[in-house]
């Protein structure tokens, strides 16, 4: 059984689905067809999905199997995201040391409790 071609050989464009058949009672159906978000992704992208799914999320573990740095991978991953339609979250904004050590300081002083100074130090 061929693999299903989410994008085209010529241009590389994503195809779109007009028919589908069943081989078992003969039934055709034609229209058009999304090929849903994982037929978005190329060939090497679906290998990389696969490789961090057995991998089981870590990048840390695909570094030697892949033989790329984490940085690559991270930038792997994300462009993965994007191109199956999700938004990418922004950074985190981080605090400056200046608010970290205040924010510390009035944890230590009681001014603040643990759980005050954990929302604040996420940002």
């Amino acid at each position: 059984m061929n693999v299903l071609l989410t994008t085209c050989p010529v241009c590389d464009e994503r195809l779109s689905v007009t028919r589908y058949h069943c081989r078992s009672c003969d039934t055709t159906i034609e229209g058009h067809f999304d090929v849903g978000r994982f037929g978005r992704l190329s060939a090497e992208q679906l290998t990389f999905v696969e490789t961090f799914i057995r991998c089981e999320g870590k990048l840390s573990r695909m570094e030697p199997e892949l033989g790329m740095s984490y940085p690559t991978l991270r930038a792997r991953l994300l462009d993965i995201i994007r191109t199956m339609g999700f938004p990418i979250g922004p950074e985190t904004p981080r605090i400056s040391d200046e608010e970290r050590h205040r924010i510390l300081d009035d944890l230590a002083t009681g001014k603040i409790s643990s759980e005050e100074a954990m929302v604040l130090l996420e940002g």
